[in-house]
């Protein structure tokens, strides 16, 4: 059986890795640079493993992170304040902020998407999964559903277009709930 300590070391890993690349780009987008991005991104993962222990589980890790990844971005702001080539503390603050709102709207359409997707008859939605798959060449993909190139293309085009429609309503639902 873990101990205690393994459990927490264990929770604590998976909710970082869930994050990392949120935390990374919320770094990248308030630091001038990949060098400073990463090495903030190293101080937040000290200060995250650190305070872990007082970390409240009803609370979203994300947000709590993102805080000690901003006050750690700003940190690095701070320290190179002298050089004209690094944003102020007000500008980095607004990206982040900015950042975060495009993050929150890509996450909305992409959990809008699903849900669209779920909605297509079986076969549309296999056809799709199958076209965007990683390596699928659309003339093989045509021949083995017998049609050519271009009736496949169009097909999908109406598939896509039935798609855009479920999500932009989806969108506007959810908006005016």
């Amino acid at each position: 059986m873990p101990s205690l300590d393994d459990q927490r070391h264990e929770h604590f890993l998976r909710l970082f890795a869930e994050h990392e690349a949120a935390l990374h780009t919320l770094l990248r987008v308030m630091l001038p640079s990949r060098e400073d991005a990463s090495e903030a991104m190293q101080e937040t993962i000290i200060v995250l493993w650190q305070k872990f222990g007082e970390f409240d589980p009803a609370r979203d890790f994300r947000a709590w992170a993102s805080g000690i990844a901003r006050n750690k971005a700003l940190a690095v702001l701070r320290d190179r304040k002298r050089d004209r080539h690094v944003f102020d503390e007000d500008l980095a603050t607004r990206l982040a902020d900015r950042a975060a709102l495009h993050e929150q709207r890509t996450l909305c359409r992409s959990d809008a998407l699903e849900g669209c997707l779920h909605k297509l008859p079986q076969a549309q939605r296999e056809l799709v999964l199958s076209a965007y798959t990683k390596g699928t060449r659309m003339d093989d993909l045509a021949a083995r559903r017998g049609q050519t190139p271009m009736s496949l293309y169009k097909v999908l085009h109406r598939i896509r277009m039935a798609l855009m429609a479920c999500v932009e309503r989806t969108l506007a639902e959810e908006e005016h709930a």
